[in-house]
């Protein structure tokens, strides 16, 4: 029997928006996630124009909103997130994929940039492993920094690799939306670009 893996992307691929932004959105309010925004807008602009790199400018954007908070108080706020807000921006064709490739066996990975913390309980709902980012704690609060590297881009290959030896798999899947995820699907033998913006 032969055995099969599917990596997705998360935000734009499995979701209709950005959660990282919507969650930001729904812990602190729609006036403070603007006012926080136009205050961090110098970052922005130079990750944009490639002056600094992406981890950089959402350390910028994490610490301004959530530094030295209860590690306990974010995670209740992730999980009201996850229970509340998630389900409308996920997408049924994501969510048709995910189950056709389980009913044949294939193991789904979700690999994504965000922060685990909102992703996990949703992940484990629908029987898929999680490779995220992780958020720096001390104290039991959150620094505002990334723990290790952003997982983005190369290093959703670098934690795929770390996980998985892909040559014991005959059939690999993998589905994004942004060239974030390239080198993610660039390991695979049967890769998606963009595939559910229509369902």
């Amino acid at each position: 029997m032969s055995k099969g893996i599917a990596f997705f992307d998360f935000d734009g691929t499995i979701t209709t928006k950005d959660t990282l932004l919507e969650f930001i959105k729904y812990a602190k309010g729609h006036l403070p996630f603007y006012a926080g925004f136009a205050l961090n807008s110098p970052y922005l602009v130079a990750y944009k124009l490639k002056l600094i790199p992406n981890q950089l400018a959402k350390e910028k954007v994490l610490a301004h909103f959530f530094r030295n908070m209860p590690l306990v108080q974010f995670q209740e706020i992730c999980d009201a997130f996850a229970k509340n807000a998630l389900p409308a921006y996920l997408r049924p064709g994501a969510l048709k994929e995910i189950s056709d490739l389980q009913q044949k066996g294939i193991q789904v990975v979700i690999v994504s940039a965000s922060p685990e913390n909102w992703i996990k309980n949703w992940a484990t709902s629908v029987n898929a492993s999680l490779i995220a980012t992780k958020l720096q704690i001390e104290g039991n609060r959150l620094t505002g920094r990334i723990e290790g590297n952003n997982c983005y881009g190369e290093e959703k290959v670098r934690r795929i690799q770390a996980s998985y030896i892909l040559a014991d798999y005959d059939d690999v899947y993998a589905y994004g939306d942004t060239s974030g995820d390239k080198p993610m699907l660039s390991l695979a033998k049967h890769s998606s670009y963009r595939p559910f913006r229509d369902r």
